[in-house]
């Protein structure tokens, strides 16, 4: 058999320590935290969004950075693959909105005590509170250097320390160090589905608010960078929610060079046309009434005085003396409610991290590093990242099992 040590009990690695240990190899978790799972717990607001039941076309187009360097491991170990796994270890799942998977129970607890017993059960020698300083190695790996200086001798050595948010979690960038000192690049590191921050001072009325089925554009200039529908939340800093979030991948660049523009489409069901006769209807019904007394169907409470506010028509104006233009005008502000975005959150409030080793120098199939033989790199380590909706959770159980189940078997006797 071989001796695997596998650098960090998140997702990725302990699905990798599972398959490397399922082949029949003898396999260690080293993981800095008190337990397993720290990240995992809280992920899906503590549900666990195992993983996304969607075609193979969607969960590749939901891959934001080197969707094609996923391609060997997504159809080696598929989203039904991932469903049939956990359900073999006893966790019940569903499918809810978005084709987004949770077990059954909603505790992500759930999730994280399968996958530990079997661990267990495959016998898995689970090393907690343990830091590893060092990956040593050279053409091919040698040993891991603890921080208390102890070394560790292997056969095959796993990054999967994740990434560089959620720091609290022990995801505090060693897997990149790691990757570093071996001669792997490692492309720069952003936070990503993460909040954005606004400039304009009414975001803060607005805090709270959620906004369902609303359609966002954001714009560098005239050049459209994102567009799509879905949920948002307004913050005390500005924007939050799925849509948001999403939208925060394809902007972690650009918006550290200049500020952004925002633009949602309130009623996106309706044409222009359509929005402006049943604001004509509205104002028909209500002529004789005061303008902020003639727009409370059209939006929830807390969003009223801010786009009386923006229209820039008095509020006090009788509705039968608005104009056609400043009806219009209104109409258009409600397709175009336009917001300035400055930049965004940092990495504590990133689910994510953007960025990592650089994929060119992994093979594919089995996460291999092409530099050094027998160390392989799974999960956020990677320059991987996908948008909300239990992707992220699929790229590391699918580079987790890639890592896992190629290890060689090799017959040494090293010892610990």
């Amino acid at each position: 058999m071989s001796k695997v040590l596998v650098i960090g009990g998140g997702a990725a690695g302990m699905v990798a320590a599972i398959f490397a240990a399922r082949d029949g190899n003898e396999v260690h978790i080293f993981e800095k935290n008190e337990k397993l799972g720290k990240k995992l717990f809280i992920t899906g607001k503590g549900r666990c969004n195992i993983t996304n039941a969607s075609d193979m076309d969607t969960l590749f187009g939901s891959v934001v950075t080197n969707a094609k360097f996923l391609y060997s491991s997504f159809y080696g170990f598929t989203n039904q693959d991932v469903v049939e796994f956990f359900e073999s270890i006893g966790v019940k799942t569903k499918v809810e909105r978005g084709n987004r998977v949770f077990p059954v129970s909603d505790h992500s607890s759930d999730v994280i005590g399968a996958l530990t017993r079997e661990l267990c059960r495959l016998g898995v020698e689970i090393h907690l509170g343990v830091e590893v300083k060092r990956v040593c190695g050279k053409e091919a790996f040698e040993f891991l250097e603890l921080r208390n200086g102890r070394k560790v001798r292997g056969d095959a050595c796993i990054i999967a320390t994740g990434g560089f948010s959620y720091q609290a979690t022990g995801s505090t960038g060693d897997g990149y160090r790691f990757a570093k000192e071996l001669g792997h690049q490692v492309t720069e590191i952003l936070p990503s589905l993460v909040p954005m921050v606004i400039k304009e001072d009414y975001v803060r009325e607005l805090q709270g608010l959620s906004l369902r089925n609303v359609e966002a554009s954001i714009y560098d200039g005239k050049k459209k960078l994102y567009d799509d529908f879905g949920e948002m939340l307004f913050t005390h800093y500005g924007v939050s929610g799925p849509l948001m979030l999403s939208a925060s991948s394809y902007i972690a660049k650009k918006v550290r060079e200049k500020e952004l523009s925002l633009v949602i489409d309130l009623k996106p069901a309706l044409t222009f046309e359509q929005l402006d006769q049943r604001v004509l209807r509205d104002f028909e019904e209500n002529r004789n009434k005061q303008f902020k007394n003639a727009v409370q169907k059209l939006f929830p409470a807390k969003l009223i005085p801010v786009m009386l506010a923006v229209s820039e028509i008095d509020p006090e104006k009788k509705v039968n003396l608005i104009t056609k233009e400043e009806r219009q005008q209104f109409v258009g502000l409600i397709k175009n409610f336009i917001l300035t975005i400055t930049g965004l959150r940092d990495f504590n409030e990133a689910i994510i991290t953007k960025g990592g080793v650089k994929v060119k120098e992994i093979n594919p199939a089995t996460m291999e590093s092409k530099l050094v033989g027998g160390v392989y790199f799974a999960g956020e380590v990677l320059d991987l990242d996908a948008l909300t909706g239990g992707f992220n959770l699929q790229i590391a159980w699918s580079t987790g099992y890639a890592a896992g189940s190629s290890i060689r078997k090799e017959n040494t006797d090293y010892g610990l």
